[in-house]
Order: structure tokens, then sequence, then C-alpha cells
């Protein structure tokens, strides 16, 4: 068990290696600003200053509303260091849900930082609230400034004192399953993920890492944040998703994880201009293959990676295997905001299709009765904020977390999952259908971006597609998509019992986002939203009679 703080860890690097380099930051127009352990942990004793100045009531809560950048570390370490509990906050939310976080947590100031839209977080901060301006951040009337707080109050030498086993943070649900929740955790089960995963996949001081998925999630916290305060890697932030590439390729990283969408990007964009089956091609002929797998690894910006990672949602077992091909093992996690992520990873050379992996050390995992997966971590949240009565229906009576998916564990003990135990839907015939196993399939047509498998009440279960860009953006193809993924879905439905087969292949307009309210802020789908979305049209759906067509 851990015996160490993730801020401990922190003023530990500031002691042995204050001169070291911990980030890259871009600041804009292509310019970068680079920081050291020293610089970043006196910038965070300031701002932990001004924060003890507002004399707040000890483990008041912190909400924290940025896009990813060294200053979020620096703040969230300010909290801590001034005795309190950060509240992280998606930096996509709508006003209404910043509005209930920041009232159900009841938070007593907020940090605002880059944003793509600060008029909408700002509209969901009360006026009452003290509000400090991080650099990068859109000015705003009332803010106090970040940098005047560096120059007015002096370094916090003497930093509060915390039990490990205290709420450090409360980190809420991403919401693909209703309200968000607020999971309270504590240091002791950071710490526990950060030491637990970067055992599995050793990373030092001369790892890079690149930071881009929200801060505000557990991925991204245990496997960026934990994982430098624990290990020392060098981190690099993306500045936005037109520069994302040019990022990527500065930062050269040596781990990088990501969530499906984005490896499905990858492989479309690698695809455009080299096709699947010439690839392969050239793959199998030894004098050429190193070659080709270097220049394709180079151009996506991972040439030097040694840890690929993907979480948050399934992933086909066809894009691992195209990755394996160009000699980059794509490791599978799994993990809940219940459990700081700290469940599931696939280990080195025993990865298994379709499978998320192994458990962490020290997490424990079965199987009830109704195929629910269930597991102990050392990382399992203390409960809910404020939420007594969701935290007891959260554990079964013996105290085990109740994952809400059902799943199946090999001989080996690598794990399944196999759907949502309330994602099961049944037809008008009576039969239940999961569906995420028939969206795994469906996925493995290259043009194919993201997948929902619906038909509550219908003879028979259908999907809502949406094509990748370049398919989407070339309407000389459709004819040749058409008949493409036709073939796919013949292909799909002869993997599948007679009542889970679909009956049709809707391509949807608009694709699914997170600004248009369909896909979490971890870029999961949302189920309810986009089949509400589509409920009118169903019925003229079916009316269509052919198997694969535009809406």
């Amino acid at each position: 068990m851990p015996n160490q703080s993730p801020l401990q860890w922190a003023l530990a690097w500031e002691q042995r290696a204050r001169d070291h380099r911990i980030a890259t930051q871009p600041i804009g127009g292509g310019a970068v600003e680079v920081f050291t352990w020293g610089r970043v942990l006196d910038q965070a004793r300031r701002i932990a200053s001004y924060l003890a100045s507002l004399e707040l009531e000890p483990r008041s809560r912190v909400a924290l509303a940025s896009k990813n950048t060294i200053w979020w570390i620096a703040a969230d370490l300010a909290i801590w260091m001034a005795g309190h509990i950060s509240v992280p906050v998606y930096p996509t939310l709508a006003r209404s849900s910043v509005r209930k976080i920041l009232e159900h947590s009841g938070a007593r100031a907020v940090f605002m930082g880059k944003l793509d839209d600060p008029a909408e977080i700002r509209a969901g901060v009360d006026d009452s609230l003290p509000r400090i301006r991080m650099p990068l951040a859109v000015a705003q009337h009332g803010d106090v400034l970040w940098s005047d707080l560096l120059e007015r109050f002096p370094r916090l030498e003497a930093v509060a004192s915390w039990d490990l086993d205290e709420c450090a943070t409360i980190i809420y649900t991403s919401g693909s399953t209703g309200n968000p929740k607020g999971a309270m955790h504590s240091f002791r089960a950071m710490a526990a993920a950060a030491e637990g995963v970067f055992e599995l996949y050793p990373v030092g001081q001369d790892d890079r890492v690149l930071s881009y998925l929200p801060l505000a999630h557990v991925y991204e916290r245990v496997l960026v944040e934990m994982g430098v305060l624990h290990t020392g890697a060098e981190l690099f932030f993306a500045e936005s998703l037109e520069t994302f590439l040019e990022d990527l390729r500065r930062a050269r990283p040596t781990l990088f994880a990501s969530v499906p969408r984005l490896w499905q990007k990858f492989h479309g964009g690698v695809a455009a201009k080299l096709p699947s089956e010439k690839l392969a091609r050239l793959l199998r002929v030894p004098v050429v293959r190193d070659v080709v797998r270097k220049r394709v690894l180079n151009g996506l910006g991972l040439g030097y990676c040694k840890i690929a990672a993907s979480a948050s949602a399934p992933i086909p077992s066809t894009l691992i295997a195209w990755y394996r091909s160009l000699g980059l093992e794509l490791a599978e996690g799994y993990g809940m905001t219940e459990n700081f992520g700290y469940s599931h990873g696939t280990r080195p050379g025993r990865g298994r299709p379709d499978y998320v992996g192994e458990p962490y050390r020290g997490v424990e995992h079965r199987i009830a009765a109704d195929g629910e997966v269930q597991v102990k971590s050392p990382a399992t949240m203390l409960g809910y904020y404020n939420e007594p009565e969701l935290t007891r229906q959260s554990f079964t009576d013996d105290g085990w977390l109740k994952t809400g998916d059902r799943g199946e564990i090999d001989e080996l003990g690598r794990l399944r999952i196999t759907g949502r135990v309330k994602e099961l839907f049944k037809t008008s015939k009576g039969k239940y259908v999961a569906p995420v196993p028939i969206e795994n399939r469906l996925l493995q047509q290259d043009t194919i971006e993201s997948v929902c498998v619906t038909g509550e009440g219908q003879g028979q279960p259908y999907a809502l597609v949406v094509l990748n860009e370049a398919a989407r953006k070339d309407p000389s193809r459709r004819g040749e998509l058409e008949a493409t993924l036709a073939t796919h879905l013949q292909w799909v439905n002869s993997q599948l019992d007679p009542h889970e087969q679909l009956e049709f292949i809707v391509l949807v307009a608009e694709p699914w986002s997170i600004e248009n309210g369909l896909l979490t802020p971890t870029m999961k789908i949302r189920r309810g939203p986009i089949e509400a979305r589509y409920a009118e049209r169903v019925e003229e759906f079916y009316r269509q009679k052919k198997r694969v067509f535009w809406e």
C-alpha cells in the first residue's frame, strides 16, 4: 500500500530535481514555454498562499474548470497545499451542468483556465464565488489574475497536513448513464492507482507523455497527472485540435494513451493515403517491412512510442491487429470513475482480442449471477459526495463495487466486457439484444467512426452509423460505400443469432460530438440522447425497406 501522497511526490521532486524539466506548454502562435519542477512548485505555493488568505473552512471544495495546461496541475497542487479538496469540471460542459456540480459540491472558489467556450462555463458560476483566472484564459470582469497572485503572495512554506485516507478530490462522472455523481477519492487511492499502473508499464524521467484528454477524467488523471508526479516523466500539452499532429510530433511521446475514436482517426488518415490492402502487402515483404512501419509511425508522431494504450470505450480487435502489424502493441485498459480507472490492463505479450486485460496489482474481480462484473480495488472511491443512498446501491452487501458492465473472465483471468447490464433492450419478439458486441463487429469496417445499435420494441434491431470524415465528405463514393457496407452488414449478421441480426444501417447526416450532446466528455456515445434524436423517424427508417441508406 502507498505510504506517500501525490502531493508528497511533488514536494520530493521540488527538492531533488528542482531544475529538471517537467513540462512544455504551448502558449499560442506556435510558441511554447518550458517549466521545471521548481517553477511549477513555486507557483503552486504562491497560489496556495492566496487560497489560505481566503480563510475557507478546512477541506473546502475548490473547483477547477480548464482544458489541460501545466497550470491545471499547479492549481491542483495548490488546492491540496492549502488544505482543500479539488473538484475538476469538464471544460466542455453546458452551464446547467457546471452549476449543478458547483452547487452539489459546495465549491467555495473556482479556477478558470483555457476554455473553448468560456462564456458558457462562466454562465454556470455564481458571481459570489472567487474566480482565479489562469494563464491562457479569456478575460472576465471580476476575475482574480493568476499572474497578480504570483506577485502579491509569498510562497506557502508550511503546506497542509493530510491523512492518506482523507478525501483529496471529487471527480464527477461524465454522465453517460444519468446525472453526474461526485466520486470521492483519497490520496491513497490515487497513489495506489499510479503505483500499480506504472509497475505494469514502467516509465521514468527519460520518458515523454502528451496530455490532451480531459484531466477532469480519471483516465488522464491517473496516466498523466499522477503518472508524471510518480515517475517524473516529461509532460507535453496539446494546444488545439488543429495543431494536434504538430503537438504530437513535438512531444515524440514514449507513452501515449488515447480513446478508440482517435486510434480510428489515425488509422483512417493512413488508410486514405495508403490503403490497408497495399500496406498489408508491403508489410509482408521482409526487405521493406521495417522501413514502412517506421515511416507510418513517424508520420503519426508515434515513432518513439513504447507504451500505447486505449481505454474509455471498446476498440475493435481488427484495429488492435492493424497497429500490431506496425510493431505497436496497443494495450487496452478498463476502469471507472468509481475506482480511479484502476481495474484491468493488458499485460505485455498476454493480450487477447476483445479482452481488456487482467486485474492490476491488488484488484479482485468476479462475475455475478446476472453477468455483472464486480471488483475490489485499492483505488475504490470513498463513496459519492453527499449521496449515501447512491453509495450504498453501488456496492454489494459484501463490499464489491458494482460496475454495471456485463462480462466474462477467461482461464488466464482476462476480462471481456460484453455490454452494460442496463443496455440490454427487448425486441417486439420478446428477445433481449446486447448492443455492444454488435457495435464492435460493425466498427471493424474502416469507414465507420461511431455506432449505436438500438431497436427497443421493434421486430429486429438496427444501427445508426457515423462515417469517418473522409467518407462523409466525398459524395462521389456514396454508391461504393453503400455496396461495401451492405456486404459488411451481411457479414456481421452472419455472426449473430437470428433475433440479433440488424434490419438495416442508417448513415446519419450529422456527426456525434461532445458539443451536440451525443458524446460524453470522454467520447463515449450517449445512448439515450442519440435514440431520442432519431425516435420520430424510426418508423420511416423501417418503411425504407433498404439495407443501407443515408439519413
